[in-house]
């Protein structure tokens, strides 16, 4: 979430790692605003080779990861601000409300604290936090609590450090989402909706000026879309991801008995039913803990965003304006770049926008 610091860095790296391409995105701090020096999206896997979950490894990321900074002719000797990030089941993210403690008692009260509300093990945690505000009346704490594993800290870390690359701030995914849209925006009262739609999964936050941050993750991502297109027209994988970049959920491309993408045997949902079935559960949730429902907006972001008719679905089953997000609207840009607004890179500019 957007803190209230000033960036003392002059250049910025935000590098995000996704399981079925790498963004990383060069700026320049410029006064208040951020100038865009480079950018490159890389696949994890070379074309032409089949892309089977139980073959991704992690040392495929490393080769990648160097790839772009020679193409980018980063130096990495001269990089002073890289953050990057972790995300999945082995993070948790939770607002919480507490008593006032002083700076010296408040992170090994929180360590304790932590343990009633996040899912990760005392001993393998590592926890984070900030403040978010002190209520004035009852001098209570607001506090927004982040935790990872070691074992997963050490794997990112090791990526990093295998690319030729020093670990430097580490991020959580849903953090640097809301970070793209709050430190790019304006952001009137009320709840936005932010969908991250990457190849696995689809990480959801809900981010508000004055309201309670909520996020999760749902199991169901762009992957799981052209798996429903295989099974429908019984064709590869690969061909399947030419139809969905081609065509996307327009019904009537799908085929001669006008079987829609989205619609498979009556007994299955497909990823577009499982992903509005699971944000209807947590703006039910939402509702019920912070007692709002002013969702303004859902923003559009990730690989899996630009999938054609995506947000007019959305919109239509979530009654929701429903839009891509632009996360480049309030970045100087170069003139090659002067077109540019590709949501997957919400992460990676959320990144390296990122406050020290």
């Amino acid at each position: 979430m957007a803190k209230k610091k000033v960036a003392k860095f002059k250049e910025s790296i935000g590098l995000d790692i996704g399981s079925h391409s790498v963004k990383m995105i060069h700026l320049k701090k410029q006064h208040d605003s951020f100038r865009l020096l480079n950018y490159e999206v890389k696949p994890t896997v070379p074309a032409g080779v089949d892309y089977t979950i139980s073959d991704l490894t992690l040392d495929r990321f490393a080769p990648v990861i160097s790839g772009m900074l020679r193409s980018m002719k980063i130096n990495t000797k001269k990089i002073k601000h890289l953050v990057s990030s972790v995300g999945g089941d082995n993070t948790s993210i939770k607002q919480i409300r507490t008593i006032f403690l002083p700076d010296e008692e408040l992170e090994s009260a929180l360590f304790f604290e932590a343990k009633k509300h996040l899912p990760i093990s005392g001993s393998d945690m590592i926890l984070d936090y900030q403040v978010l505000s002190v209520e004035e009346k009852t001098n209570n704490m607001n506090i927004l609590l982040t935790s990872t594993t070691k074992d997963l800290l050490m794997e990112h870390s090791q990526i990093l450090a295998d690319a030729g690359l020093t670990p430097g701030i580490v991020d959580i995914e849903s953090l640097a989402v809301a970070n793209s849209f709050a430190l790019n925006n304006f952001v009137e009262d009320g709840v936005y909706i932010i969908l991250n739609i990457g190849a696995h999964k689809t990480n959801m936050v809900m981010y508000s000026p004055i309201m309670k941050f909520f996020a999760r993750d749902i199991p169901w991502g762009g992957f799981h879309f052209t798996k429903d297109i295989m099974k429908i027209k019984d064709i590869s994988f690969e061909q399947a991801e030419d139809f969905k970049i081609e065509h996307g959920l327009k019904t009537e491309e799908i085929n001669e008995e006008s079987k829609s993408a989205i619609t498979l045997d009556i007994s299955e949902k497909t990823a577009a039913e499982q992903i509005i079935h699971e944000v209807k559960r947590s703006l039910r949730f939402y509702v019920k803990e912070a007692g709002s429902s002013d969702f303004r907006k859902i923003l559009l972001v990730g690989g899996g965003s630009k999938l054609i008719g995506l947000p007019e679905y959305i919109a239509d089953h979530l009654n929701i304006p429903t839009e891509l997000f632009n996360p480049f609207i309030n970045l100087e840009l170069p003139d090659k770049y002067r077109d540019q607004q590709d949501p997957q890179l919400a992460l990676a500019i959320g990144l390296a926008m990122r406050p020290e």
